[in-house]
């Protein structure tokens, strides 16, 4: 069985790093999908495909995949620096600003 152990990436519509601190270990799909002919649906006999396993460090998610088994290929992303502002959104309406506020 093979899988695939990654950090997710932060959301698109959010500026912030929520979700991203854990490790998940997901499974590769072993069988096609097919589309049912009567409903349109796609579907899958695959039931290991819809597995998702959360760890807190990638370590544990190797430990787990060696433990059962499993072939795993550890993902590696590309840390972001993190954007924080000295006083956050507050500032833009704050009444003790140094410079005009333009658009």
């Amino acid at each position: 069985m093979r899988a695939r152990i990654y950090q997710p990436s932060r959301n698109a519509m959010q500026s912030g790093m929520g979700k991203t601190k854990t490790w998940i270990l997901e499974f590769a799909p072993t069988e096609r999908r097919e589309v049912d002919p009567l409903m349109g649906w796609t579907g899958s006999g695959d039931m290991s495909s819809q597995v998702r396993l959360r760890f807190e460090s990638c370590e544990a998610a190797q430990d787990y995949a060696r433990e059962h088994g499993i072939d795993a290929v550890v993902l590696r992303t590309h840390k972001r620096k993190a954007n924080v502002r000295a006083r956050g959104y507050g500032e833009n309406f704050a009444t003790d600003r140094r410079q005009v506020w333009t658009h």
